[in-house]
């Protein structure tokens, strides 16, 4: 059997597949396997959305309804941790990927090409990578979107996109509309992802954000 055409074939593909796991599971593993993962508190450390800031100050006594003690490194852990377990349990990575892919020049669509560092926290595991895109890649969404166009996208999709497909989240809002601890999770989340890119310098130490942290933190 081996020594025949469909042998010669049995084996090479066995081999390419044994290559190919090595190069694209194990030595990625290799790479990165004596990083710590970063935990949401240290995510925190890094300083807050001004976003989050925002809707503290829209919000007060509902934001500190929902978070006691307003604004702190430890409020925002809690709302990216829930806007997370929201983002997953709603399955909203079904619609919307979260990895910029190096191809059909998707890094003019959605911005940087998406690298396995960003990954090594605990917000991204699971990873949401997705398999299709119903609705737009949302790894770059920080700051491309106010919080006032995401609570009206939430409460009715169409009135802000009219072609969306997406469901309305009501109860993301309390009895007179305005967002509950749920939506003010969510948003904050969505609000996080791509932060940490270069193109929003705010993140990184400078602007309202790190000024935020040093005063309230």
């Amino acid at each position: 059997m081996f020594e025949s055409k469909a042998g010669v074939f049995l084996i090479a593909g066995l081999g390419c597949f044994g290559l190919a796991f090595v190069i694209m599971g194990l030595l990625p593993w290799t790479i990165y396997m004596d990083q710590e993962e970063v935990t949401v508190e240290g995510l925190a450390e890094l300083g807050y959305v001004p976003e989050f800031v925002e809707l503290a100050e829209r919000f007060p006594e509902r934001f500190n309804a929902c978070f006691p003690g307003g604004v702190s490194k430890a409020s925002y852990a809690a709302a990216l941790k829930r806007g997370r377990e929201i983002y997953v349990a709603e399955a909203c990575w079904h619609c919307h990927s979260q990895q910029v892919r190096p191809v059909s020049s998707e890094d003019r669509r959605w911005g940087p090409v998406s690298k396995a560092s960003e990954y090594m926290n605990e917000l991204q595991r699971p990873v949401l990578f997705g398999t299709r895109r119903v609705g737009p890649d949302l790894s770059r969404e920080a700051a491309r979107r106010s919080n006032d166009w995401h609570l009206a996208h939430f409460y009715e999709p169409v009135n802000v996109v009219p072609t969306s497909v997406m469901p309305s989240y009501g109860w993301f809002y309390d009895e007179d509309g305005y967002p509950n601890r749920d939506g003010m999770s969510i948003i904050t989340y969505v609000q996080w992802l791509g932060s940490w890119l270069d193109e929003y310098p705010y993140y990184h130490g400078e602007g309202p954000a790190a000024v935020a942290t040093a005063e309230t933190g």
